[in-house]
């Protein structure tokens, strides 16, 4: 009788290490969505994103990629990736106005000229602030998008009169402010942009240039205002929900910060690089590309200011100090600064000269 006990246990003990050891050898899958078009160069770099966590683990990770909004649309989002349905995800704060509410700080016009800048101005902010919006998640990256211009389809926009009345998409904070320059925000998302523009919903938009090619907006805008001298953008992260994040090893949240750290770089490079391009293209095709004098960049500089002090009542509002958003302030145009002088350092490409 013992003896078949002693035998059952055994048995009982190899099939458990079996199994752990089975257990052991399947790769963690994760499931990461974005909603850039899945032949957008920054589609692509994240693919890229997806195969390098995969080679620096050895395998022991395997990111499924969903581009394109095929999983979860870019308003959807913040909430797909905290639930669980996207365990990492790309999108940018303005499409959940409310939900990020410190961070939408970089969407202020703040002066930023170009993504690099606004990259390592966010992500600086974010490590000194660390604000409790963002304890659902692990944020990999924070960048910012290239500085939103004027783009129109008809009419070209030269002063703040000229935009007087206009329909321009715009969304979040840069909705607000495109509203204090005199044009009428509409909030629709980037992948209806194209037929509202085509059917004329749209006067224009208020976005990087970078989607006169990424977004094929080239085929129908015939003009660009360059208006990078109020600095706004949207704030793109790539987060991994928390508790995802929490049951991962040790070794392997290493390997996804130091992957995310030469991806932030790349992305924001990039960023710099495909604005360069959506300007580049828009000429070629005959399109025209309209600079600020320096007297009417001042008009839309101080037609800027009342977004940030009614960012500042809205915090307040939510239980900030204003001494609190005002050291926000201070601290990111120190920032900016700092960072504008690195980008001159590094000689790095930019679509505009300041």
């Amino acid at each position: 009788m013992g003896k078949r006990v002693l035998l059952v246990l055994v048995t009982v003990l190899l099939v458990c290490f079996t199994c752990s050891i089975a257990d052991a050898a399947q790769p963690i899958k994760l499931k990461f969505a974005n909603f850039f078009p899945p032949t957008h160069k920054h589609s692509t770099l994240f693919e890229k994103f997806c195969e390098e966590i995969k080679n620096r683990t050895g395998g022991r990770v395997e990111v499924s990629y969903y581009p394109g909004g095929t999983l979860l649309t870019a308003p959807k989002m913040a909430a797909g990736v905290a639930t669980g349905i996207a365990d990492i995800g790309l999108s940018n704060c303005g499409y959940n106005r409310g939900r990020f509410p410190v961070m939408e700080v970089m969407e202020l016009p703040l002066g930023y000229p170009s993504s690099y800048i606004g990259t390592y101005a966010a992500t600086d902010f974010y490590e000194k602030f660390k604000p409790k919006e963002w304890d659902s998640y692990h944020p990999l990256m924070f960048v910012t998008g290239a500085p939103v211009i004027i783009m129109t389809t008809s009419k070209p926009v030269r002063t703040l009169d000229d935009l007087k009345g206009m329909k321009i998409r715009g969304t979040g904070r840069v909705g607000d402010l495109l509203k204090a320059l005199g044009g009428i925000p509409v909030p629709i998302e980037m992948a209806d942009m194209y037929e509202s523009l085509r059917r004329g919903m749209l006067d224009g938009t208020f976005t990087a240039a970078e989607a006169i090619k990424g977004w094929k907006l080239g085929e129908l805008v015939k003009y660009a205002t360059t208006c990078w001298q109020v600095g706004a953008s949207y704030t793109f992260y790539v987060a991994m929900n928390k508790d995802k994040w929490n049951a991962l090893p040790v070794d392997i949240k290493r390997i996804f910060d130091e992957t995310s750290k030469d991806y932030r770089y790349k992305f924001a490079i990039q960023w710099n690089d495909v604005d360069i391009e959506g300007i580049e293209l828009l000429k070629s095709q005959g399109g025209q590309t309209i600079p600020l004098s320096d007297a009417e960049a001042v008009k839309w500089v101080n037609a800027s200011q009342p977004v940030i002090m009614d960012f500042k009542k809205d915090l307040v509002s939510k239980g900030f100090k204003e001494s609190e958003v005002d050291s926000w302030l201070a601290f990111l145009k120190e920032r900016i600064d700092y960072w504008k002088v690195q980008e001159k350092a590094q000689k790095i490409p930019t679509a505009y000269q300041y």
